[in-house]
């Protein structure tokens, strides 16, 4: 079983940067592939990052709206995944989640995701 807490979310203004993280507790051994998706308002989830964790730290992947803005990065000592979100604009406005889903499993698919978060709220201003 993998719990899954996301922290770090605010207000901020455009141009502004933030860094989510999301903890992982139960099961902290087994290799996931883990993700950040976002949700805006009256739009679907869509993924954002992911990367494999545990890992090495070299298997990264992004969505093309947020491309050389945003960096996942994962710290396999405090079991902490990150998301370092640069150059925010209003449209990444949106409650971030974290997820986490088979190891041979890589992409935005939120139905093969098995474990998620509560979510943390970002919201960009203009």
């Amino acid at each position: 079983q993998v719990r899954l807490l996301e922290s770090g979310g605010g207000s901020v203004q455009a141009g502004g940067s933030l860094r989510l993280s999301c903890a992982r507790t139960g099961d902290t051994s087994t290799r996931y592939t883990m993700a950040w998706f976002r949700q805006a308002p009256g739009k679907e989830r869509e993924g954002v990052a992911l990367t494999d964790a545990p890992g090495t730290g070299t298997s990264h992947g992004y969505a093309d709206s947020v491309k050389g803005r945003f960096t996942i990065s994962h710290d396999n000592a405090k079991n902490t995944l990150y998301l370092q979100m640069n150059s925010l604009t209003p449209e990444d406005t949106a409650m971030y989640y974290c997820a986490a889903g088979p190891e041979y499993y890589w992409g935005f698919d939120r139905g093969r995701y098995n474990y998620w978060g509560q979510g943390t709220q970002v919201t960009v201003s203009s």
